[in-house]
């Protein structure tokens, strides 16, 4: 462990963290980059090569090779200083080493022009004619054109040299330089088509898990497709999936059949009890029954979850206007704020009954409750304010648990079943979100509703 600690406090490790953040986060990007990288590294290393050992090297003995045959026309015009020998010089340095040659008068040389930006001919020419001839010299490699002119200074006359950039200069090089590009093109647009086909069942898959964590239909035509990793993945997801489908119908079910039989039994008590008569005891017994009545609706309503329910349209702004005038009816102040559309995507009477858990245990302990709503960026936000008496920080997950009381519990409702809160909870995370709770700057509790929309 020490040891890892510093390894992690090495300045490498240190600049690949600050790396990794400007990273792409996808696996398509990192898949494409994990391609691209080697290939650039690869070709840079190659063209480096080349340029360096095999262009250069060409360069110089073609640089080399010329500057001798001017060197050889020197020799035999200073060997033979007629001019009709002059003459016969020019025309074999023209039909046998393919030179343009002139004899000019003895003027000074032109003065040195701009050096070029990528001089590697200019440098190997200068260096193999200042060692061959040893005599001043000027030379033009500037420019586009395919001619190089040289120029020599000799005793009583100037030599003019015109030859191909070809015979000077390794020119093919972009020829070379064309195919690396070329060829690495066609194999990126080989391997992003190879890459696109290989995430897209990924994508599907991340799709179908996101839309079942929200309590939505699976995306149609899902099936487990690409690689056997992938594969095996999907068909995991699938049996998981039906598993879980298959445990909810069987409790939902079973709660059915529970619900119909506890009932009938309230149901015979309450008849019983009619025919006694109305006594004080009776109104007790009555009472407790309906208590019971609806702590079993409190339980059944818990274990269900509404997972039943298909995803629909949702209006926020309506659900908003329904909390004001339950809120008027208790002689409670509730304002509210929506910013965003109001309409969203969730299960309409589960989020319904949400919404009226959380605002409603807000309006049964506080005089002002303030509901803030955001939904924008495709996440819903919605924050229920009020001044009440509040909720201990440290006991605040505990009215999230089912059948928990508090002795100053907040989550209690009329009948005493302490569900309010876990049934919330239960239907924001059936939505792939949650819901927490904090002060609130109204002075009591503020509970926070994230779902996605």
């Amino acid at each position: 462990m020490w040891r890892w600690r510093r390894l992690a406090r090495l300045p490498g490790a240190r600049l690949f963290r600050g790396a990794s953040r400007y990273l792409p986060k996808r696996l398509y990007a990192r898949s494409l980059i994990i391609v691209i990288a080697p290939m650039i590294l690869l070709q840079s290393v190659v063209a480096f090569v080349f340029m360096e050992r095999h262009w250069q090297t060409v360069t110089h003995r073609l640089s080399a090779a010329v500057t001798r045959d001017i060197a050889a026309i020197i020799d035999m015009i200073e060997t033979f200083p007629s001019s009709d020998n002059h003459a016969e010089v020019i025309r074999i340095a023209q039909e046998r080493l393919n030179l343009r040659v002139d004899l000019l008068p003895p003027d000074p040389l032109p003065p040195p022009g701009a050096r070029p930006f990528f001089g590697i001919l200019d440098e190997f020419l200068s260096a193999e004619i200042s060692r061959q001839i040893n005599l001043p010299f000027w030379i033009d490699t500037v420019g586009d054109s395919n001619i190089v002119e040289i120029r020599v200074r000799m005793e009583e006359q100037v030599l003019r040299v015109f030859a191909r950039r070809s015979q000077t200069y390794a020119s093919n090089t972009h020829i070379f330089l064309l195919w690396m590009v070329g060829t690495s093109l066609f194999l990126l647009a080989i391997a992003v088509a190879f890459l696109r086909n290989q995430i897209r069942p990924i994508t599907q898959l991340a799709e179908a898990a996101e839309s079942f964590g929200k309590g939505r239909p699976m995306p149609a035509g899902f099936q487990p497709r690409g690689a056997e990793e992938v594969r095996r993945a999907g068909i995991a997801f699938l049996r998981m999936r039906e598993r879980i489908e298959r445990q909810i119908e069987q409790r939902t079910a079973m709660l059915t059949g529970v619900s119909h039989d506890l009932r009938t039994i309230l149901t015979r008590f309450k008849l019983q009890l009619a025919l006694v008569g109305p006594t004080a005891e009776v109104d007790a017994l009555n009472q407790d029954i309906d208590d019971m009545q609806s702590m079993l609706e409190g339980y059944l309503a818990f274990a269900r979850g509404e997972a039943a329910e298909d995803t629909g349209s949702f209006d926020l702004a309506a659900c908003l206007r329904r909390l004001e005038d339950e809120a008027r009816l208790q002689k409670r102040e509730l304002t509210t704020e929506l910013e965003g559309p109001p309409e969203v995507q969730v299960r309409p009477t589960a989020f319904s009954r949400l919404m009226a858990n959380v605002v409603g245990n807000s309006l049964r302990y506080a005089e002002r409750v303030k509901v803030s709503a955001r939904n924008l960026e495709g996440r819903l936000v919605v924050c229920v304010d009020d001044n009440g008496p509040g909720i201990p920080a440290d006991r605040r997950e505990d009215v999230f648990k089912p059948f928990v009381r508090l002795d100053e519990a907040r989550n209690q409702d009329e009948s005493g079943t302490g569900l309010g809160l876990s049934i919330a909870r239960d239907i924001a995370r059936s939505h792939g979100g949650d819901i927490s709770l904090e002060d609130s700057p109204l002075g009591g509790l503020r509970a926070t509703i994230r779902v996605p929309a």
